[in-house]
């Protein structure tokens, strides 16, 4: 994990902007985190058809995610009170929200070709490297809780290995070959912003969400597209190599280790694991369904 710009040792009540690629991006905001000792602090904004995930749905809804729709059919009075009775149980917010609204894939070039035609439509700027931003749910995000927030954290995420012989992206890790080292290194460039430098207005603050993927448009297009082979698979700037010690992961593998093997390892206790998937999906389902 290779670490640029600005990230504070103290935990905070943040908003966490990252441009999205894969289901990893979720684990990088967990790697953030944890270097802040504020792993359990973290909560999503996620599309709606996440909730109906087997226990995960209804977890990530009780432990503060928000689930949201697209365009049209985007509830701000819902999330809206769902952030006020997070603010009002006073509960630690590191908030993620990947703006673009679906994963940036090379192999979905429609997607691109579409997102780019509305930037162009709008007079926005084109982006390659990334989608064009949706602004709706940072706005509620930011504007329901800018008395309650420390900062913004702006984050822009890269994979090594994911450009072919050709020099052409390629679609970034699965988890599976994420775990297995399929991607060696993961670079991370944050940039902490004070709320007093965001605009409050939706229409400016949609201008400034795009400038800000501008710039990540940019560090990304060095990262991959540098003409210099020296300046590629790195973001300018000093970086750290973060490593963690083991005090920080070991005593929770050994803890969810140790209780999932204790529980399949007795007839008993697979049976238990078996119906608490069965019984608490759907039971899940249910609550999710009623009080998203």
């Amino acid at each position: 994990v290779i670490i640029y710009g600005d990230l504070p040792k103290n935990k905070e009540n943040v908003i966490y902007l990252s441009n999205h690629q894969c289901t990893v991006d979720w684990i990088i905001a967990d790697m953030l985190a944890i270097r802040q000792n504020a792993l359990g602090h973290v909560r999503y904004v996620l599309k709606d058809g996440l909730k109906w995930l087997p226990l995960y749905g209804w977890y990530f809804s009780q432990h503060g995610g928000v689930y949201v729709k697209r365009s049209a059919k985007f509830n701000e009075k819902e999330m809206r009170e769902k952030l006020r009775a997070q603010m009002k149980a006073e509960t630690p917010m590191y908030l993620v929200i990947f703006p673009e609204g679906t994963r940036y894939n090379p192999e979905i070039p429609k997607v691109i070709a579409d997102s780019q035609s509305f930037a162009e439509k709008e007079g926005l700027a084109i982006l390659k490297h990334v989608l064009t931003p949706r602004v709706k749910a940072t706005h509620v995000a930011i504007d329901s809780m800018k008395d309650y927030l420390d900062a913004v954290y702006d984050v822009t995420v890269a994979y090594e290995g994911t450009v072919d012989h050709k020099g052409q992206r390629k679609l970034a890790p699965s988890m599976t070959e994420f775990l297995c080292k399929e991607c060696p290194r993961v670079h991370i460039f944050i940039d902490r912003i004070e709320l007093k430098d965001i605009p409050e207005e939706q229409m400016y603050m949609r201008r400034w969400l795009h400038e800000r993927f501008e710039i990540k448009d940019k560090l990304l297009i060095e990262f991959y597209d540098a003409k210099d082979s020296k300046r590629r698979n790195k973001f300018p700037g000093k970086s750290v190599h973060s490593k963690l010690s083991l005090k920080k992961t070991l005593p929770s593998l050994l803890f969810l280790g140790g209780l999932t093997a204790s529980m399949l390892l007795t007839e008993s206790g697979r049976k238990l694991y078996v119906k608490t998937w069965i019984y608490g999906t759907l039971i899940g389902c249910l609550w999710v369904s009623i009080k998203p």
